[in-house]
């Protein structure tokens, strides 16, 4: 049954609220800030591109195993140790990157990074979910605004830094300071415990509502990360900008990604998170389809910018549903969801570039259609599922 606003108690945010929003934005500037250092690292260690698509494989590699492993490591250290640890080993492998002289060291604070970093990220959505219950969907979105709102500044301050005396690498020991003020701040701040059955070690089953939303996870995260992969290449050679116009206008998907989560965290006040996908989902198709088929440059950029609107709303809102379905299960629930977030960045981006060196990218960007639609039938099935089934 969905829950509607009459029947939920006003969301109010706490210490830890406003805590988790920051950490959830920490982790997805850092993660997004070595994508606009990467020419830096390419010159400076004359890497190819070969090796520097490791950087963000390698990133990916840590995600899976964090979400293979995330529910048994909390179990084993408790949910503090995991939230502060996993910041901070997120800050090693940040400084790994950027104090490295050799590609192999820069490698592995890549992958530390992905994995501590993810670590982190599987602790801020079932804490929020425990402490926010029914307005777990207003939640999870709104520290969603702020990951995307942070994945905006890497670009900017890498931009604005490399003229300096500490160059790009300022932009990344800016978060780190940041994380470090914050850390010595609120480490005293209580995380919203466990079920007591989750404490206790027990584990039943996640629902077959989890599966098919965590599917939807899957296939956005996938579509989301091949346009931001692919978006800019294929306004090059499809639409026919130039190279320095189609990577400035790739920001109005960004911008859309920001708006779309902070619209979509006030409609979760209102309806339910299941009931609001649908929508996402329509927006996010028609759009992508204007972007994919217009004949004309703006006509694209405005589908570009619908799609970003729908596609932002997916992972936060199948998020919010997937651990209301998990139960008490919200740890494993977001260790899952990072499992297979970490899937679709590490294949996705690959078979669509390798689509398109078979058939063109023209084609091949078709193939996000096929992912938003197939995500539209796990969101039916999901809608039909007997809650707790």
């Amino acid at each position: 049954m969905s829950l509607t606003a009459t029947a939920r108690s006003p969301y109010v945010r706490n210490r830890y609220t406003w805590l988790a929003y920051f950490m959830l934005g920490y982790f997805a500037y850092v993660q997004a800030a070595p994508g606009p250092a990467m020419p830096f690292l390419r010159a400076e260690l004359s890497l190819n591109y070969t090796v520097a698509g490791l950087y963000f494989s390698l990133m990916a590699v840590g995600m899976i195993l964090a979400g293979l492993t995330g529910a048994g490591v909390v179990r084993r250290l408790g949910r503090p140790a995991v939230f502060w640890g996993g910041g901070a080993g997120m800050a090693a492998g940040a400084i790994l990157l950027i104090v490295g002289r050799s590609a192999p060291v820069t490698i592995g604070g890549a992958f530390v990074m992905g994995l501590f970093g993810t670590y982190l990220l599987n602790i801020i959505p079932a804490t929020l979910s425990d402490l926010h219950g029914p307005n777990r969907g207003t939640a999870v979105t709104e520290a969603n605004v702020a990951a995307s709102a942070a994945t905006v500044l890497p670009p900017v301050l890498i931009g604005l830094f490399v003229g300096t005396a500490i160059g790009w690498r300022a932009a990344f020991w800016a978060a780190i300071a940041a994380w470090l003020i914050v850390a010595a701040a609120s480490y005293r701040v209580a995380l919203p415990r466990p079920a007591p059955s989750v404490a206790a070690g027990l584990k039943a089953p996640l629902p077959r509502r989890f599966w098919l939303i965590w599917v939807v996870i899957l296939l956005a995260t996938a579509s989301e990360w091949s346009v931001t992969a692919w978006g800019a290449d294929f306004m090059v050679s499809q639409v026919g900008l130039p190279r320095a116009t189609a990577s400035t206008l790739m920001s109005a998907f960004f911008l859309a990604m920001v708006t779309g989560r902070f619209v979509g965290s006030r409609l979760t006040r209102r309806a339910d998170s299941l009931a609001l996908l649908p929508g996402a989902l329509a927006l996010a198709l028609a759009g992508y389809a204007v972007f994919w088929l217009a004949p004309a440059p703006v006509l694209n950029v405005a589908g570009l910018f619908l799609a970003g609107l729908g596609i932002a709303n997916l992972f936060p809102l199948s998020l919010a549903v997937a651990t209301t379905a998990a139960g008490d299960q919200t740890d494993r629930a977001s260790a899952r969801v990072s499992l297979g977030a970490g899937i679709a960045i590490l294949i996705a981006p690959q078979v669509l570039g390798a689509a398109a060196d078979a058939v063109g990218l023209a084609w091949a960007m078709g193939l996000v259609l096929l992912l938003l639609a197939g995500g539209g039938v796990m969101i039916a099935a999901a809608r039909a599922a007997r809650a707790g089934a």
